[in-house]
């Protein structure tokens, strides 16, 4: 038997699946990981790809010849977006449904760094919308540190982004799947770890 779960893709002890709740949403996501993300024990895009049935969660770097991104994106009588703050970026609340065609909106799953790599790369994403969050979001990745306070979660991004976009969703469950895993996590560490070297 492995030790990963087949469904997470986690080691088995750290299964999140008893914590995933199925949700609907007129919005689609298609999450772009980084490679290096893919089998991190505290990454979050799983929790998205695994509670939204209409969310696609595709691996790689370079999509410019990635077949099904590049289908994807032209599907005709659908709006495309990505969550990637900008200078002509616009405001993620500001998208109001509904909207005429079907909304897509792309995610980039990795360090800022990554995310920057993976955005010079994909230049099929350059002539899409751009979407930004708020700037006084606070994140609750307790256990990683950030390079600021409103550095926020692949989970918690499609969380904002989500309820914004549909205020009278409630997708506080992909939140509550990501607290219980930090919480495991934060668990399995020796005494004192967490308190010397997450909390300020």
């Amino acid at each position: 038997m492995s030790r990963y779960c087949s469904q997470c893709g986690k080691a088995r002890k750290a299964c999140i699946c008893d914590n995933i709740v199925a949700l609907d949403s007129q919005v689609e996501l298609i999450i772009l990981q980084h490679p290096t993300e893919e089998h991190r024990p505290m990454g979050t895009a799983r929790i998205l790809s695994l509670s939204l049935a209409n969310s696609r969660l595709l691996i790689g770097e370079n999509f410019l010849e990635h077949g099904e991104l590049n289908q994807l994106l032209a599907e005709p009588d659908v709006e495309h977006f990505v969550l990637y703050p900008s200078d002509v970026s616009l405001s993620a609340a500001d998208v109001a449904l509904p909207i005429e065609k079907k909304i897509r909106i792309i995610l980039l799953d990795g360090t800022w760094k990554k995310a920057f790599k993976m955005w010079q790369l994909n230049t099929q994403l350059h002539h899409l919308p751009c979407l930004h969050l708020p700037v006084d979001l606070k994140g609750n990745y307790r256990i990683r540190k950030a390079p600021n306070e409103n550095a926020l979660s692949t989970v918690e991004a499609g969380f904002y982004v989500l309820s914004m976009m549909q205020p009278e969703k409630d997708f506080s469950p992909l939140l509550d799947a990501f607290e219980a895993m930090i919480d495991y996590q934060i668990q399995q560490m020796p005494a004192g770890v967490f308190e010397r070297n997450y909390r300020s």
